[in-house]
């Protein structure tokens, strides 16, 4: 199997390289095309790494969160760090704020429900934000909002799910891994998010002892 995914991949790659060259040219369905091809490419060397079964339980979480989350409020994909669950900040929180907004439990819900049906896989739960510094709400800077929000997160699988805490993992990145520029509204929209991450299950140690550098030696969740 890690063979036949390894021959798709390369396929995968020389067919994105072929494209590349010619994408200004091509119409905006062949540029969807080509982004899909991406999406692929990272499908299979996340699922190559994995054992059998971890790589079967990724495939059907994400056709159920894809199935259950509309694209207003998520987006699922992989990248190398394992199956990625994309909710902007404004499905979650108030501005500047990191208390969970009611609407947000929907949401939350939803993906809770998913966790439950892959339970011997580690979740990081990671805060993100722009590079507008902070100033009236109250928090030390952009990378301690992060964190509080993933905590915010974190708790509520806990107390409203059930979800065992030693597998969510929270983690605060403020504005150090943006995906878009923070030059625009829009880019500084796509960067405010907290991202759920089903971790393969030989992550999970490292994810771990990096989230908790980060936070100073406190636990994965302490605020």
């Amino acid at each position: 199997m890690r063979r036949w995914m390894s021959g798709l991949a390369g396929m995968a790659v020389a067919a994105s390289l072929g494209c590349a060259v010619t994408v200004a040219k091509r119409s905006p369905w062949d540029v969807q095309q080509l982004a899909q091809l991406s999406d692929q490419l990272e499908q299979f060397k996340t699922l190559a790494r994995l054992k059998a079964e971890e790589a079967d339980e990724l495939r059907r979480a994400k056709e159920l969160l894809e199935q259950r989350l509309s694209a207003t409020e998520a987006s699922v994909g992989y990248d190398e760090r394992g199956l990625v669950t994309r909710l902007v900040d404004r499905v979650l929180f108030d501005s500047g704020k990191a208390k969970l907004r009611r609407s947000a439990s929907a949401v939350l819900d939803k993906v809770a429900h998913v966790l439950k049906d892959v339970p011997d896989q580690p979740v990081g739960v990671e805060g993100h934000t722009d590079n507008v510094p902070i100033k009236y709400s109250g928090w030390a800077d952009n990378r301690a909002l992060s964190l509080a929000r993933a905590n915010a997160v974190v708790e509520y699988l806990i107390q409203k799910h059930g979800i065992d805490p030693g597998r969510l993992i929270a983690v605060g990145y403020g504005e150090e891994r943006p995906l878009a520029s923070n030059e625009t509204e829009e880019g500084r929209q796509k960067n405010r998010r907290v991202e759920l991450v089903i971790l393969p299950q030989a992550s999970g140690r490292s994810y771990s002892d990096e989230a908790q550098r980060r936070a100073g030696g406190a636990g994965p969740y302490a605020k």
